[in-house]
C-alpha cells in the first residue's frame, strides 16, 4: 500500500486556472445596469461550479499531488496551496479467484485534503487590494479488487466517494468593489458556502516488468467524477458537474545495492500524462498536466512493521499554460 503526503509545489505561470477573476468579471458588470440578465446569472453559476468541482478534486483525490500554486499574471497575484495526507494499495498477497486462472487481492483507496486559492489584485486593477478567496475541505474513500492474469498483467477496477465543503470569501477594500459588493453578495455569487458529493469510479491497468532486480510499472487509469450538491447557501451556486482524468504513467524502481543505516537504497520515479476532460479542464482551463518525479529511499522490507520503504521525492510538474517542483515524503507499506 503506498502512502502519498502532501507535496509543495510551485507553479512560476498558472495563466486563468482555479483563482482567475471572476468576482471581477462579476463586480465589474453591476454598475452598468441594475440587476444581472438570466444569462449572465446562469454563465456565473457555471464558472462557480466548474471551479468548485475542479477544486474539490484537486483537494480531495488522492491521484493529484498537493502543491503550492502560484501567479502575478494579469491584474492580480493569485496563489493556490492545497495540503493532502492518502494513499492507495493492494492488500496481502493475490488469491486464487475460484477456478479460474486468475489471481484477486483487496485494495484500498483513500485521501484527505485542504486548498485554500486566493485572488489579490494589483495596482492596475479597479479593485486594486481586494481580495478574493476560496476555501475547500473534502474527504474521500473506497476501494476495489486487483486481478492479476499472470505475473505480469493485472486490472484494478474500484469504486470511492467523496464529500467537499467550500467556501468563497471576498474582501473589498478598492472603492469600486465596496460599492458592488453588497449587490453581489445579495445575489449570492460571492460570499457563499456549498456542500457537495462526489462519486469516483475508476479502472487501473497495470503491467510490471523486471530486469535483473530493477522494476518497470507501465499503468493507465481512467477515471471518471461525477459532482452534485448537497446544500448551499445560494441558489446561484448548485453544483453539477462531471469530470474525467486519464493518467498515463511510466515508473522505474532501481535497487542501488548500496546500504545506508543497515537500509538498502532504492532510487527510481515516474515519468506521466494526465488528460483532462469536461468540468476539471475548465476549471483549471487546461486540457493536460505532465509530471517527471524522482526518488531516493531506504529499503524496510522485513525488518520494519509493514512498511516497505521510507523516503523522499521531487517532481517537475508542467501543463499548457504553468511549469513548476513539487518535493515531499515516499512511503511504502506492504500489507
Amino acid at each position: 500500500m503506498i502512502v502519498k503526503k502532501s507535496r509543495r509545489l510551485s507553479v512560476r505561470s498558472l495563466h486563468a486556472g482555479l483563482t482567475c477573476g471572476f468576482a471581477a468579471g462579476l463586480l465589474t458588470t453591476l454598475p452598468v445596469r441594475a440587476a444581472l440578465t438570466p444569462a449572465e446569472i446562469n454563465e456565473f453559476r457555471n464558472t462557480i461550479g466548474n471551479r468548485v468541482e475542479a477544486a474539490t478534486i484537486l483537494g480531495g483525490d488522492y491521484g493529484v499531488g498537493g502543491g503550492t500554486f502560484s501567479s502575478g499574471a494579469g491584474n492580480k497575484n493569485a496563489d493556490v496551496n492545497i495540503t493532502k495526507f492518502g494513499g492507495s494499495g493492494d492488500v496481502g498477497a493475490p488469491q486464487p479467484l475460484g477456478n479460474l486462472n486468475i489471481g484477486w487481492q483487496p485494495r484500498l483507496q483513500g485521501n484527505m485534503g485542504y486548498l485554500t486559492a486566493k485572488n489579490t489584485y494589483n495596482g492596475s486593477s479597479q479593485l486594486a487590494g481586494d481580495k478574493n478567496e476560496n476555501d475547500t475541505f473534502a474527504i474521500q474513500f473506497g476501494g476495489g479488487a486487483r486481478f492479476w492474469f499472470d505475473d505480469s498483467f493485472s486490472i484494478a477496477p474500484t469504486f470511492m466517494g467523496m464529500y467537499g465543503h467550500s467556501e468563497n470569501t471576498y474582501t473589498a477594500r478598492s472603492a469600486f468593489g465596496m460599492a458592488n459588493q453588497a449587490e453581489a453578495k445579495q445575489l449570492g455569487l460571492i460570499d457563499w458556502t456549498v456542500d457537495t458529493w462526489t462519486i469516483r469510479p475508476s479502472l487501473n491497468l497495470q503491467y510490471k516488468y523486471t530486469w535483473h532486480r530493477t522494476i518497470f510499472t507501465l499503468s493507465s487509469d481512467p477515471t471518471y467524477f461525477y459532482t452534485d450538491t448537497f446544500s448551499s447557501s445560494s441558489p446561484n451556486v448548485d453544483i453539477t458537474g462531471n469530470s474525467v482524468t486519464w493518467e498515463n504513467k511510466l515508473d522505474v524502481d532501481v535497487p542501488l545495492g548500496v546500504e545506508l543505516f543497515g537500509h538498502e537504497l532504492r532510487s527510481g520515479g515516474f515519468f506521466s500524462r494526465t488528460e483532462l476532460y469536461d468540468g476539471i479542464r475548465d476549471g483549471l482551463q487546461s486540457e493536460y498536466l505532465y509530471e517527471a518525479h524522482g526518488r531516493i529511499v531506504m529499503d524496510f522490507l522485513g525488518q520494519l512493521w509493514k512498511v516497505q520503504w521510507i523516503g523522499i521525492g521531487t517532481s517537475y510538474v508542467w501543463g499548457k499554460d504553468f511549469t513548476g517542483w513539487s518535493i515531499g515524503a515516499d512511503i511504502a507499506f506492504r500489507f
